[in-house]
């Protein structure tokens, strides 16, 4: 399977060329990298035009960043964690991109047999088992962070997103958290910042309305698949509805919730 946008791989952190940017306006989502990501946030991503992945700022442990909760195919109140075991070399600062895996043959034997376990049974296994070969693949590098961007990279394909992805290690911004995502956006030529409804509640939105930027809540439904959608991977879904039922859905969602009608003023 071709990766997202391919011109758009991530490069080395220490990678001095400038990333190839979006043409101006769009929509702009920013988020750390995350392990098989729950619905909410792939739906979230699947509705903006460019993804910025947040690498360099501190990992966090027993969260996204290295884990994912699966759930039983036929039975999704059955419910067990995977995670993938990280070191961190800098100790608790350690920066996302900086942790690595322990063990990355045993993390990846155990992801691979895990996963199989869960949703072997689907009808759409043989499709998910080819692109999750990627995110297997990816153990190989060591990297913590880099298997969690292609396992989002590779579950965002198979919806048939057409995004951007750029790395916020190789984006010009300021310090200070509203501010720099703010900048971060800006760097993009965003019109629009897709915010989650956690960013929601400490997002200062003047940096944003000073780039000319709208800042937009992301609210995805409650009820039905989404009723577990903040908590399970949206791997599951997928299993249970298959890609291009969920790429349906998907769409419809981001028509009704970012796509109609006109741009927000941001200064209004």
């Amino acid at each position: 399977m071709p990766p997202t946008n391919p011109s758009s791989a991530t490069a080395s952190p220490a990678a001095s060329s400038t990333p190839d940017l979006p043409g101006p306006g769009g929509l702009c989502a920013i988020h750390q990298p995350n392990f098989l990501p729950r619905l909410t946030t792939l739906a979230k991503l699947f509705a903006a035009d460019c993804w910025i992945v947040l690498d360099d700022v501190q990992f966090t442990r027993r969260d996204y960043q290295h884990r994912a909760r699966l759930a039983g195919l036929d039975e999704p109140t059955r419910q067990q964690w995977l995670t993938i075991p990280t070191h961190l070399p800098g100790g608790r600062p350690t920066l996302i991109r900086d942790a690595v895996i322990d063990s990355p043959a045993l993390a990846r034997r155990r992801t691979a047999g895990m996963l199989r376990q869960h949703y072997r049974a689907s009808p759409h296994w043989p499709a998910l088992a080819q692109a999750l070969d990627l995110v297997l693949d990816a153990f190989d590098t060591g990297e913590t962070a880099t298997v969690a961007e292609t396992s989002t990279r590779v579950l965002l394909d198979l919806l048939g997103w057409q995004g951007q992805v750029l790395t916020s290690s190789r984006l010009p911004a300021r310090p200070g958290r509203s501010v720099r995502l703010a900048d971060l956006a800006a760097a993009t030529g965003a019109r629009v910042y897709l915010c989650g409804t956690g960013g929601m509640t400490y997002l200062d939105q003047n940096p944003f309305a000073a780039q000319n930027i709208a800042v937009v809540p992301f609210r995805p439904p409650t009820t039905g698949i989404w009723s577990s959608g903040r908590r399970l991977s949206a791997l599951w879904a997928l299993a249970a509805l298959g890609p291009q039922s969920m790429a349906a859905r998907l769409r419809a969602l981001t028509a009704r919730d970012v796509g109609c009608g006109p741009l927000p003023d941001p200064t209004g």
